[in-house]
């Protein structure tokens, strides 16, 4: 387990502001209470096995007495980097990102099921959605109970939904809490 170096930090930070916008500041910012210090550590980003972890500063001193063949997980795993270099964020980071949200998309619960097994949001099943939204910005897709179900990619601008026909896409699926209920299944 390393600290990431100037690429990598580059690339983990551009995909969460994509999500979380200004909002990066309170996740890099993040007090930790975890461990037996007094005073508060911070939480930071490591790299394992091209997987990145946002762990307590705490957490990582303590494991440095593990060997790293023999370090399975360390924290919140948030994404990983695939053999071309390219960051993805992994489901894992849903908590994270939907409390730092910048745009957010609530559906309807007659589309919960159809987001959850890998369909786009369509205009019909889009239940709220917040303003000044642009194509292109990675958006949190919540159910209408505000629970975070997902993230993807907002296909249409705010206003353009307005018009839209029932069937046209406003949110492109990226990744949703189904892909890692299947993902415990298979461990």
């Amino acid at each position: 387990m390393r600290p990431l170096d100037e690429a990598e930090t580059t690339a983990v930070f551009e995909k969460l502001f994509k999500f979380t916008g200004n909002n990066l500041k309170n996740i890099v910012e993040n007090p930790s209470h975890e461990g037996p210090d007094p005073n508060p550590g911070r939480y930071c980003f490591r790299l394992h096995k091209n997987r990145v972890y946002y762990v307590s500063e705490s957490l990582v001193k303590r494991a440095t007495n593990i060997a790293r063949a023999n370090l399975v997980s360390l924290g919140m795993c948030i994404g990983k980097f695939t053999h071309s270099g390219k960051f993805h964020l992994t489901i894992q980071a849903l908590n994270l990102v939907a409390a730092n949200a910048r745009h957010k998309v609530w559906i309807k619960p007659t589309s919960e099921m159809s987001f959850l097994y890998g369909n786009h949001v369509l205009k019909g099943g889009l239940g709220r959605i917040t303003d000044s939204i642009a194509p292109g910005d990675g958006v949190v897709v919540f159910s209408m109970s505000d629970v975070a179900l997902g993230f993807g990619v907002a296909a249409k601008s705010t206003q353009d939904c307005r018009k839209l026909d029932p069937n046209g896409i406003v949110v492109l699926h990226q990744a949703d809490i189904g892909e890692y209920l299947r993902m415990e299944d298979e461990l």
